[in-house]
């Protein structure tokens, strides 16, 4: 399949937050499932849009979105952990049905590439301790565990960081 990586684009900010939505329902990453706070801004795409760079993998031909990721800079709104110089990236969502065709990868490698552009030192990325098939996409771009930076975005819930050099 070939993929396209792009700017969101307005119309498609409801169809990309309820695909991030649902993405992480589907793949049990919310704790209270239907009644989790983070729910509404996994939804809540026209806001990344605002605060972060949200890129899609469309498909080349059908320009259907396929995945998302938001891509931000230390000192933005929408940063958890990136210090200065560097740049992270939340809520990367593939479709189940787009999965294991490069989507995911394609999105990622596009976070890396504007980290280079940006000048930045570095990426920083939270994930959940469960993701491993994320794990593993991490690790074959470079992504190294950075236990020292790990957090709780709520009291239990336990985030693992990654780094990599850009």
């Amino acid at each position: 399949m070939d993929i396209t990586i792009r700017q969101a684009r307005d119309e498609e900010l409801d169809e990309v937050g309820e695909l991030t939505a649902q993405a992480y329902l589907g793949d049990g990453l919310l704790e209270f499932d239907e009644s989790d706070a983070y729910l509404a801004q996994l939804r809540d795409a026209r806001r990344r849009a605002e605060l972060a760079e949200l890129l899609v993998a469309a498909d080349t031909v059908s320009d259907e979105v396929l995945g998302t990721v938001a891509f931000a800079v230390s000192g933005g709104a929408y940063v958890d952990l990136a210090r200065p110089g560097e740049g992270e990236f939340r809520m990367l969502a593939v479709r189940p049905e787009a999965r294991r065709r490069g989507a995911a990868e394609a999105l990622v490698r596009a976070c890396l590439d504007r980290a280079r552009e940006l000048g930045l030192e570095r990426i920083v990325i939270s994930s959940q301790q469960k993701m491993a098939a994320a794990h593993r996409l991490y690790g074959r771009l470079g992504f190294v565990r950075a236990p020292e930076r790990d957090w709780e975005p709520i009291p239990g819930i336990t985030l693992w960081a990654f780094t990599v050099e850009v």
